[in-house]
């Protein structure tokens, strides 16, 4: 358990560098945070679909060696594929939606929004929607994270010296899209394999995103983009996409659903560290607060909040 702990560790360091770089990027290019979306996708997508045919191999190779011939789940039947598509939908959404916040305000508050609100609304969301009944602590919960939220955007106020609205509504928005993903996710549960989840979500992002980069002419400029910038963008496709996303699979494995639902809320942190570290993103007093606040919200939310039923499969980070 110790090691798929580690690994679901290492799993929200990679995915917390996704801001970090991003920011540089768009600090020293004109690249665009919808096109940076989508070229995300477009490097991670061949990797996706070498494990997901491995997957595939695997069950074939298991349903002819049973021996009642029953056939294992992971078929792709059109009521399979249905929530999937709707899970690129939201896929998609986020995206665009979180690195533009990424853009417009700080890789650090951007990521605690993003990232810490959808647990408490999951939480909460869940009661008239899939039936999970949320307790006083759900409540609770969602209630300390909005005023860690509000306490997150006075400090940003005060170290920026403006209210930076256009990149809060867009963490804000980023939230509640990722909301909407984790709770298709439960609601589809429809037994495909992780990879093949994977592979079919991220296809039907880039397929959605690839016409609005056209016509908002996202691609004008590529081609002034250095090595360095070409390489930081193969970065966040390969690290923190393809071996984050592996890492975290890997780690599910063999720890707890509830453990790695709290060790997950480490990436907000590692992004809030990352960002003073290498960007002088720095939150302040109340800031710190707000994002404890916000955390510790989160973990309580992730212990006492409505479960996944069985079968489904785990959220990942950004």
């Amino acid at each position: 358990m110790i090691q798929g702990a580690l690994l679901i560790a290492l799993a929200s360091l990679l995915w917390a560098t996704t801001g970090i770089v991003a920011k540089f990027l768009f600090t020293g290019t004109e690249l665009h945070p919808i096109t940076l979306g989508f070229l995300r996708l477009v490097v991670a997508m061949p990797f996706f679909w070498l494990l997901m045919r491995r997957e595939q191999r695997q069950l074939r190779q298991a349903r002819h060696a049973s021996e009642n011939g029953d056939q294992s789940p992971g078929g792709l039947t059109l009521r399979a594929l249905l929530p999937l598509t709707a899970l690129g939908l939201f896929q998609a959404f986020y995206q665009g939606s979180y690195l533009l916040a990424v853009d417009l305000t700080g890789a650090g508050i951007a990521t605690l929004i993003a990232l810490c609100l959808p647990p408490v609304l999951v939480a909460l969301l869940a009661a008239p929607l899939l039936g999970e009944k949320p307790g006083l602590l759900t409540i609770l919960s969602l209630l300390a994270a909005i005023g860690g939220t509000a306490m997150l955007v006075l400090s940003d106020m005060d170290t920026s010296g403006t209210l930076r609205l256009a990149g809060i509504l867009m963490a804000l928005l980023a939230a509640a899209v990722y909301t909407g993903f984790t709770l298709t996710s439960r609601y589809s549960s429809t037994g495909t394999p992780v990879f093949t989840t994977a592979f079919i979500c991220f296809l039907t992002a880039a397929l959605i995103l690839l016409p609005v980069v056209w016509l908002s002419g996202g691609f004008e400029g590529l081609n002034t983009l250095g090595v360095r910038e070409w390489l930081m963008i193969g970065y966040i496709g390969i690290v923190p996409t393809c071996i984050g996303y592996v890492s975290f699979f890997k780690g599910m494995q063999s720890t707890p659903a509830t453990l790695s639902s709290i060790i997950v809320t480490l990436e907000p942190l590692f992004v809030a560290l990352l960002a003073w570290v290498f960007l002088g993103e720095v939150l302040g007093p109340i800031g710190i607060s707000g994002a404890l606040i916000l955390t510790v919200a989160v973990i309580v939310a992730s212990r006492f909040g409505g479960k996944p039923r069985a079968g489904q499969a785990a959220d990942g980070g950004s």
